[in-house]
């Protein structure tokens, strides 16, 4: 939840940088459908039916990332793409090296009072053996705030990717000038 309010304080900030957010219509996108059904995917297995088979829930889990990079590779020409690649690539590596399940720091996500998932898929758990942990979940928002939650360096670069991207594709005055024109020449 916190990192989708993060993402629209990225957008909220476009206009306090005088950029115009209505240039986002004009971000010529490819292939766009792999996104959608990406987001759909995590969705449908975190949200919807998280019970169930934990194979099928890492397998479309995993499924989702792969369609999420192959959307990244289409629009790789885009400002900031490339970056959010990076952020996802880094995730991806910590989930498939864990068997399709992001690994978690047993005291960071211990602090989070929405760790009890019993018999249900939770795309960040506790594993007795992680593998490549500094990748996980190892970050956590400060247990006082009144949304809590943890996230991993990879998502930090995919927040970084995304604010590259908005603010490039906005023609905010916090991206210098001869961006701003290339990304304009390049849409």
């Amino acid at each position: 939840m916190i990192i989708g309010l993060i993402y629209l304080a990225i957008l909220a900030s476009v206009p306090l940088a005088r950029g115009h957010l209505t240039a986002l219509a004009d971000l010529p996108l490819r292939r766009s459908g792999l996104a959608v059904a990406a987001i759909a995917l995590q969705v449908l297995i975190i949200s919807v039916i998280p019970g169930g088979h934990q194979t099928f829930h890492t397998s479309v889990h995993m499924l989702s990332y792969v369609l999420l990079g192959a959307f990244a590779f289409c629009n790789r020409h885009i400002a900031g793409v490339a970056i959010a690649a990076i952020g996802g690539a880094l995730n991806f590596t910590a989930i498939a090296a864990n068997g399709g399940v992001m690994p978690a720091n047993p005291d960071t996500l211990a602090s989070f009072q929405g760790a009890d998932t019993h018999g249900e898929f939770a795309n960040s758990q506790i594993l007795a053996h992680p593998k490549l942990l500094f990748l996980g979940d190892t970050i956590a928002t400060p247990s006082s705030l009144p949304i809590h939650t943890v996230f991993s360096i990879g998502d930090l670069v995919l927040m970084l990717g995304v604010a590259v991207l908005v603010h490039t594709a906005c023609g905010s005055k916090l991206v210098p000038r001869r961006m701003r024109r290339t990304a304009v020449a390049a849409a």
